[in-house]
C-alpha cells in the first residue's frame, strides 16, 4: 500500500490547504517525512495522519498553535489535562458572553416586533410595569448635543460600550417639570441594564402603574404627547407619583422613514 503522499494529496485527504501545511512545516509543528532534494517536494506518511488530526482537533477546541506544539513535543497527560481545563474555562466565559449578546438581540427584536403590533398611536393606556434596572446619570439636558455628550459620559462612567445598550437608552422628565408643563428639559439619561454590571450608577425604575402613550416621532415631538398624558391623568382622577420615562424605540438609526419612528412615554401614577 502506498505510504508516501505529496503535500497536495495530504491537504486533500485532510480537508486543509497546501499553504497551511507549508506553514506547519516552517514552524516545526508538522514536518514532512521526506523532502525531495532535487525539486523540494514535500512528502508525508500515514504515520503523520493522526498527528495532523490531533492538530485539527486541538485547533477546533480553541488551542493556539504554540500550545498544540508544546503538547505534541512533550505528550504529557497532566499537561494535556491542564490545557483542557484552561480551555474549558475560556469556553464557558465565551458561552456566557454569547448568551448576553443573545439576550440583547432578543430584546431589540422584541422592541421592533412590538412596534409593528401597535395600531393605535396617541392613545393613553395603563401598564403594570415591573421594576427595571438601569444605570442613570442625573443631569439637565436641553438639546441634542447635550444629550449625546451625556450619553458618552454615562457610557464611560458605567464602563459600558455602545454595543451593549443600542436601543436601550431613555430619559426622564422630573415630576415637578411635568406638573408645571415644562416638557423640553430632561433631568436624567439612563440605560436599561440587561446584564449584571457593577456600578455606583445602577438604580431602578419603580414598579407600579404607568400611564403610557406611543407616538410616531422622536424626542423633539414629545411635548404635545406629555400634554395628552397629563390631561388624561387629571381627567381620570389619577395622581403623578414620579418622574416620567421616555424612550425612542425606532429612530433614524433603524429606519430611514419617519413614518416608522416610535417613541413611548410612561408616567408613574396612583389613584
Amino acid at each position: 500500500m502506498k505510504n508516501r503522499f505529496s503535500i497536495g494529496e495530504m491537504a486533500r485527504l485532510h480537508n486543509t490547504t497546501i499553504k497551511t501545511l507549508r506553514y506547519y512545516d516552517e514552524i516545526g509543528l508538522l514536518k514532512p517525512i521526506q523532502i525531495d532534494i532535487n525539486n523540494g517536494y514535500r512528502y508525508y506518511s500515514t504515520e503523520q495522519f493522526e498527528q495532523l488530526n490531533t492538530i485539527h482537533y486541538l485547533k477546533e477546541l480553541g488551542f493556539s498553535l504554540k500550545e498544540i506544539s508544546g503538547h505534541l513535543q512533550h505528550r504529557d497527560i497532566n499537561g494535556f489535562l491542564a490545557l483542557l481545563e484552561k480551555q474549558k474555562v475560556i469556553t464557558e466565559i465565551k458561552i456566557k458572553e454569547l448568551e448576553r449578546i443573545r439576550r440583547r438581540f432578543q430584546n431589540r427584536i422584541n422592541d421592533i416586533k412590538l412596534a409593528g403590533r401597535i395600531k393605535q398611536l396617541g392613545v393613553v393606556t395603563i401598564k403594570d410595569m415591573k421594576e427595571r434596572r438601569i444605570v442613570r446619570l442625573n443631569e439637565t439636558i436641553r438639546s441634542e448635543p447635550e444629550l449625546e455628550i451625556s450619553l458618552r459620559q454615562l457610557e464611560n462612567m458605567s464602563n459600558m460600550s455602545s454595543s451593549i445598550f443600542i436601543g436601550g437608552v431613555g430619559f426622564t422628565v422630573s415630576i415637578s417639570n411635568i406638573i408645571n408643563t415644562k416638557f423640553d428639559e430632561y433631568n436624567s439619561i439612563f440605560i436599561l441594564v440587561e446584564d449584571d454590571i457593577q456600578s455606583s450608577l445602577v438604580t431602578t425604575l419603580q414598579e407600579g402603574k404607568y400611564a403610557c402613550i406611543y407616538y410616531n416621532g422622536n424626542h423633539n415631538d414629545s411635548p404635545e404627547h406629555y400634554r395628552t398624558l397629563l390631561n388624561w391623568i387629571y381627567h381620570n382622577g389619577f395622581q403623578i407619583i414620579g418622574d416620567s420615562v421616555e424612550r425612542t424605540i425606532i429612530d433614524h438609526y433603524i429606519s430611514g422613514s419617519k413614518d416608522d419612528y416610535l417613541t413611548e412615554i410612561q408616567i408613574p401614577i396612583e389613584c
